[in-house]
C-alpha cells in the first residue's frame, strides 16, 4: 500500500508554514498575529522537544546541498538514526497539541501556505514513514540525488512569489530599492529565528554586522565617500549604529530595516569603485 503523506504532520513542513504566516503579518503590518505565530514556534519548537528534534532530522536532509555521495550517505544514516531515537508516540502527542494551536490561535489555512521545498520535505516524510524495503530504498536514492544536487535559488526565496513581491514593494516604498542577495539571505535567516533561542541566527547576524561595521571602514578609502566630509561623517555615524546593534540581544522589524539598509549603502559605496 502506498505511503500517503499527511503534511499536519511533516514537522518541517509545518515549521515553514508557520515562517510564511509570520513574514504575511510582519509585512500587513499585523503585529498581534506576527506574536502568535512566534508564541506557538517557541512553545514547540524548544532546545529540547521532540519536534525540534525531529524539525534538525529534516533539516540535516533538505539543507545539505552540493554534497558529494558519500558525505550524503553519512549524513543520511546519522539521520536515520537520530529518527528512530525519537518516541513516536511522543512525537505525535507533541504534533497534535501543534495542529490544535494553530487551529485555535490561527488557522487550519495556515498549513496551506506555499512552501517552496514541499516536494523534498514530502519526500523525506515519506521516507521517514514507509515500511516498504523498496520503497524506502528509492526514497533514500531521491533524498542523496537531491543532496548532491546544487541549491537553487528558488529555494531560498522565504515566501511564494506574491507575498515575496509584497515585502519588495514595501521595501522600494520606503527605501527607494531592491532586495539584493544578502538582503534576502537576511530575510529568510529571520523569519526561520522565531525558535527560542536560534543560535545559527545570532552567529549570522555577528558575522554579518562584522562584514557590514568592516566594510565601512573601508569606504574611507573609495574616493567618492573620502572627497565628502559630509559622507565621511555620515558613514561613521552608520558605524556606530551598527555597533549598538550588535550589542542588542533581540533582531525586531526595525532593527531588520537598519541592516537591510545599510547593506543596500554598503552595496551603492563599493558599485562605483574598483573594490
Amino acid at each position: 500500500m502506498k505511503n500517503k503523506h499527511n503534511k499536519k504532520r511533516n514537522t518541517a513542513l509545518v515549521f515553514e508554514a508557520l515562517s510564511r504566516e509570520a513574514t504575511i503579518a510582519i509585512i500587513k503590518g499585523d503585529k498581534e498575529r506576527k506574536e502568535k505565530v512566534i508564541s506557538i514556534v517557541r512553545k514547540h519548537f524548544t532546545g529540547d522537544s521532540l519536534l525540534r528534534k525531529d524539525l534538525e532530522c529534516y533539516r540535516s536532509l533538505s539543507e545539505n546541498q552540493d554534497l558529494d555521495k558519500g558525505t550524503s550517505q553519512k549524513i543520511l544514516e546519522a539521520v536515520k538514526l537520530s529518527k528512530r531515537l525519537i518516541d513516536p508516540d511522543g512525537l505525535f502527542k507533541q504534533q497534535t497539541e501543534m495542529i490544535n494551536d494553530i487551529n485555535k490561535d490561527l488557522s487550519s489555512a495556515t498549513f496551506n501556505n506555499f512552501v517552496p521545498n514541499y516536494k523534498s520535505l514530502a519526500t523525506i516524510a515519506k521516507m521517514f514513514n514507509t515500511n516498504s524495503p523498496k520503497e524506502s530504498v528509492i526514497l533514500e536514492d531521491r533524498v542523496i540525488s537531491e543532496m548532491c544536487g546544487k541549491l537553487q535559488e528558488s529555494e531560498m526565496k522565504p515566501i511564494d512569489t506574491l507575498t515575496y513581491s509584497t515585502f519588495v514593494k514595501k521595501f522600494n516604498k520606503e527605501y527607494d530599492s531592491t532586495l539584493l542577495s544578502e538582503q534576502k539571505e537576511l530575510l529568510n535567516r529571520y523569519i526561520s529565528s522565531f525558535s527560542h533561542e536560534d543560535l545559527e541566527m545570532k552567529i549570522y547576524l555577528n558575522r554579518e554586522l562584522g562584514r557590514l561595521k568592516e566594510s565601512l571602514e573601508k569606504a574611507t578609502e573609495v574616493e567618492e565617500v573620502a572627497s565628502d566630509p559630509e559622507m565621511t561623517k555620515k558613514t561613521q555615524l552608520v558605524k556606530e549604529r551598527l555597533q549598538k546593534l550588535a550589542n542588542e540581544t533581540t533582531l525586531n522589524e526595525a532593527t531588520l530595516f537598519t541592516i537591510l539598509k545599510t547593506q543596500e549603502l554598503v552595496k551603492e559605496i563599493y558599485s562605483g569603485s574598483n573594490s
